[in-house]
């Protein structure tokens, strides 16, 4: 019996619109980037996560979710790590071109593991 492909858990901040986008896939993939958007961004930490959709979605959605999945590891390799700021501060950054090839290397489901709404408390 073959054992499973190892995985990698990101994180994605993200605001309810998106979210909702993600739930219309039945949470298994990320719905295609806007114009203004050519990079997706998910995120190696769930501190980092968490202050972004605490800090940054909330103010400017109304509410700031933080959501969890798996990615084979394998094809994770081609996307250098990028720090956007402090020591834990690490993203993946995909081409929106490359998306729906992300979104099919997707292990499981994207889960919902924390909310914030309005004056940035958990819900």
């Amino acid at each position: 019996m073959p054992s499973p492909r190892p995985t990698t858990t990101l994180w994605r901040p993200t605001g309810p619109v998106e979210l909702e986008l993600v739930r219309e896939r039945e949470w298994q993939a990320w719905p295609p980037r806007l114009p203004e958007q050519p990079i997706f961004y998910p995120v190696l930490n769930e501190d980092y996560a968490i202050r972004i959709a605490r800090d940054w979605n909330v103010k400017h959605d109304g509410a700031g979710f933080v959501t969890r999945f798996e990615v084979d590891s394998a094809f994770l390799a081609r996307y250098p790590v990028r720090r956007a700021g402090g020591e834990t501060i690490l993203e993946l950054w995909v081409p929106a071109e490359e998306l729906d090839e992300f979104n099919a290397h997707i292990v499981g489901r994207i889960e919902v593991v924390h909310e914030f709404r309005g004056a940035a408390e958990p819900a």
